[in-house]
């Protein structure tokens, strides 16, 4: 079974409408031996809120080492966001599996009129996928209401409702009280419910768990929290009492809501976990939710919220309101069974509206929203079949002090924000082999493999995009003489992948073709032209960088000031002997030096924060009278402070922006930031971590990385991406990983490629003194591949090895004269 067909099969059971009661979950786990009694499970229920309080929860006991499923919903782009272990999406392989093991089942079931629903079987996927991967707890956010929900099948250590408003009035009740009693039905056996609800709601909550403990801002509450107000434009300042401890910490979900959310989270990981309040508050801070008040930009304020119902709605006013602009744009698509004129009447009145319709059935007529905010007093209301060409379509109509806010429902927000995260991913296509393999992971049918294998040996890019949109590119570049094929999965709501084949001149006129303003708007394909020009304009520079890799490789020699580094720890922990090794590595051609105070080699133990700036500063002090560029090798926000005040130009984290503070450190410094894909760092030795295919699984986990510098401050021409080798990954990984180092450009920012000296070149019998001549090999592999910068320890050998193959490529421009 190809993944495609699982996600089919699972995409469609949404035929068979919601029914009560959790028999048809535990008929269905039964069938899959119970693995959910093995599971200790968090269920966080509520109106609004839970989704964040999930995130926060699993955020903060992960960072106590506990490994932690989460099972949220609805997704955003992928249906794998709905079920994660340890932030990571479950792998294609594990839904197939899956599939294959309950589709017998299910269609038997379905054949009796007793199928298990789209959520139910989710809710099982989810559980059978946690129970495989031994977490230690799963947090499970709730569907509908409580007691009849899919997830109630299990037995909770812990439980909260967050918040009680009017909604799906006709399934568990028409007042929020009786709302209230249902959702209090998900009360732990053994511990208090967590809750934030007040007054009469909380009243009725009362009546049905035997212990609540109330999360809240009035003094009476058994937990207080307070709202801190912003304290940047995507950050808030909380802070939670409660007897015996109490914490002030930065979230990143504006609003006050949001600090009864995190107090929530933090009583939460209490019940279950030996939590620090250094563990709540990094925790907290971390809890990075897509969607949810999240701004992506501040030239103009662009703000997606997936605000669904008319509490949202007033809750998201509530909190655009503390910011300051002039003009409101909104980009609005709902789904038909919410309340359009509160929600409307719940917004602030904005200048221009523009009703969309997210690529759902649910989906309400754009039409009739238009209608809804022209009642609603809004001065100029549009209409667009498509999110995205609405959203650009406000973003050209916006000045730099205006807000731009799309909203409605998180479907809506996930088409918006696909601007910010599509990307085109360029292959290297050697062979026929190499055409099928590329097709095949787009989930192309074989038929059309055995067509269109002998057209992909020309430039190759896999897109992912609208099944609709799809269409309508492969009609477009056929036209032109190009080739495209298409994933086997056509559902109209769902994104597909697409294979896109051609000359590079085709592939250009496609491009022009789609950015014809004759060609008018409507098919949502703004953000697939904007990631295909950037794969495919691979080798167009930019000279007014300030870095040296805006045009070639640059070799960055590496400056370990540490006892305990895995190649050679000791040797420059004087500095006096660093200068010197530095000096050498500039004469011999580097062009960037990373000194670092703390090794990440398997087993490492951590340096204290204040030891390690007294390793690496005194050094890049020293070296700041030098004509080179300094980066400093560090996961510690603290550290990378010091160092860029001490002179250091670029700040290189390993562990991708783990320190909360890192990302605005370096935008408050306005220096360059590399982001590294890590599984752990230290290395966490025989770590077991599944991809279904390595390089586009850390291009999908990059891409959030880099979009949290961007909503920092940082533009990508600042951004490095670092694919990890050696971090997280097999030796085979790690080789395919240097091999398919130009699908990175994907990304849109430079490179870097760590390779220096690593384990993986046991697998091509080197060993641990042997490797020398193998990093220069791949040193040479990197740069050919396109890479921007090299990492080694050992600089004369790779410059030589880097300039042959630069010089390989295009000898005019990439001649050394003596």
């Amino acid at each position: 079974m190809e993944y495609y067909e699982a996600a089919d099969f699972l995409f469609g059971l949404r035929r068979f409408r919601p029914k009560p009661g959790t028999e048809s979950t535990a008929r269905l786990l039964a069938h899959l031996e119970d693995p959910h009694e093995s599971i200790e499970c968090v269920q966080i229920a509520g109106s609004n809120g839970k989704g964040s309080t999930a995130r926060m929860l699993e955020r903060t006991l992960r960072e106590t080492g506990l490994s932690v499923g989460l099972y949220t919903s609805p997704h955003l782009e992928d249906l794998r966001e709905r079920v994660r272990v340890d932030g990571r999406k479950i792998p294609r392989s594990a839904v197939r599996e899956y599939v294959d093991t309950v589709q017998e089942y299910v269609t038997e079931r379905a054949g009796d009129g007793e199928s298990p629903t789209f959520f139910e079987t989710m809710t099982a996927l989810a559980l059978w996928h946690f129970s495989r991967e031994n977490v230690d707890i799963a947090v499970l956010e709730v569907g509908i209401g409580g007691r009849y929900d899919a997830t109630s099948v299990v037995d909770p250590v812990a439980s909260a409702v967050t918040s009680v408003t009017l909604e799906h009035t006709g399934i568990i009740g028409d007042t929020e009280e009786a709302i209230a009693r249902d959702k209090a039905h998900v009360a732990p056996a053994d511990a208090p419910l967590v809750t934030g609800v007040t007054g009469s709601v909380l009243e009725a909550v009362h009546e049905v768990a035997d212990e609540v403990v109330t999360v809240g801002p009035d003094v009476e509450s058994d937990v207080r929290v307070d709202y801190l107000g912003r304290t940047n434009h995507t950050e808030s300042g909380v802070s939670i009492h409660a007897g015996g401890w109490s914490i002030e910490t930065n979230v990143p979900l504006p609003g006050e809501h949001q600090a009864e959310n995190a107090g929530i989270a933090a009583v939460l990981a209490r019940q279950v976990a030996n939590v620090s309040e250094r563990d709540i508050e990094r925790g907290l801070r971390s809890a990075h939710w897509p969607g949810r008040f999240e701004v992506v930009d501040t030239d103009p304020l662009v703000v997606l919220d997936g605000a669904h119902n008319p509490g949202a709605c007033r809750t998201l006013a509530e909190t655009i309101g503390t910011y300051a602009y002039d003009d409101l744009h909104v980009v609005f698509g709902a789904m038909h069974d919410k309340d359009h004129r509160e929600m409307a009447a719940a917004l602030p009145t904005p200048e221009t509206v523009i009703a969309a319709e997210p690529p759902l059935d649910r989906a309400e007529d754009r039409n009739v929203l238009a209608r809804v905010f022209e009642e609603a007093g809004a001065p100029d209301v549009r209409t667009n079949a498509d999110v995205g060409d609405a959203l650009e379509i406000a973003l050209e109509g916006a000045d730099c002090d205006d807000c731009v806010l799309v909203t409605g429902s998180l479907f809506a927000v996930a088409e918006g924000r696909s601007r910010w995260t599509s990307v085109g991913i360029p292959k290297r296509i050697r062979d026929l082999e190499g055409a099928r393999t590329a097709l095949a992971g787009a989930d192309v049918d074989e038929r059309e493999i055995r067509r269109t294998d002998a057209d992909a040996v020309h430039r190759v890019v896999k897109t992912n995009l609208r099944a609709q949109q799809a269409r309508r590119l492969q009609r477009e570049l056929l036209r032109l003489g190009g080739e495209c094929s298409l994933s086997s999965r056509t559902r109209d709501d769902e994104r597909i992948d697409a294979v896109l084949m051609g000359t590079l001149g085709q592939l250009r006129r496609l491009i022009a073709t789609l950015e014809d303003p004759s060609s008018g708007r409507g098919d949502g394909l703004g953000d697939t032209v904007r990631g295909l020009r950037d794969a495919i304009e691979i080798d167009d520079g930019d000279d007014s960088t300030r870095f040296p890799w805006h045009d070639r490789t640059a070799v960055m020699g590496i400056l370990n000031v540490t006892p305990d580094s895995f190649h050679d720890g000791g040797a420059y922990d004087a500095v006096g002997d660093a200068v010197s090794k530095a000096e050498e590595m500039i004469a011999a051609g580097a062009d960037v030096i990373d000194v670092g105070g703390e090794s990440t080699r398997p087993g490492a133990d951590p340096v204290p924060t204040d030891d390690e700036i007294d390793r690496v500063v005194p050094v890049i002090e020293r070296l700041e009278e030098v004509d080179v560029m300094i980066s400093v090798d560090t996961r510690k926000a603290a550290v990378a402070d010091a160092a860029l005040e001490a002179g250091a130009d670029v700040v290189n984290d390993v562990s991708g922006l783990e320190d909360p503070e890192m990302r605005f450190v370096v935008a408050d410094h306005d220096a360059g930031l590399i982001l590294m894909h890590s599984i752990d760092a230290p290395v966490v030795p025989d770590r077991e971590v599944s991809y279904d295919d390595v390089v586009e699984d850390v291009i999908d986990q990059l891409t959030e990385r880099v979009l949290l510098a961007e909503k920092a401050g940082l533009d990508r021409e600042q951004i490095v991406v670092d694919p990890g080798i050696g971090f997280g990954k097999s030796a085979r990984e790690n080789f395919e990983l240097l091999g398919r180092v130009d699908e990175f450009r994907a990304l849109g920012c430079p490179v870097l490629v760590g390779h220096s000296h690593k384990s993986m070149f046991a697998h091509v019998d080197c060993h641990v003194d042997e490797r020398l001549e193998a990093t220069v090999a791949a040193s040479a592999i990197a740069a050919d591949r396109g890479a921007d910068i090299v990492r080694v320890h050992d600089v004369p050998e790779n410059v030589a090895a880097v300039r042959t193959a630069l010089a390989a490529r295009d000898p005019e421009r990439h001649g050394w004269e003596p």
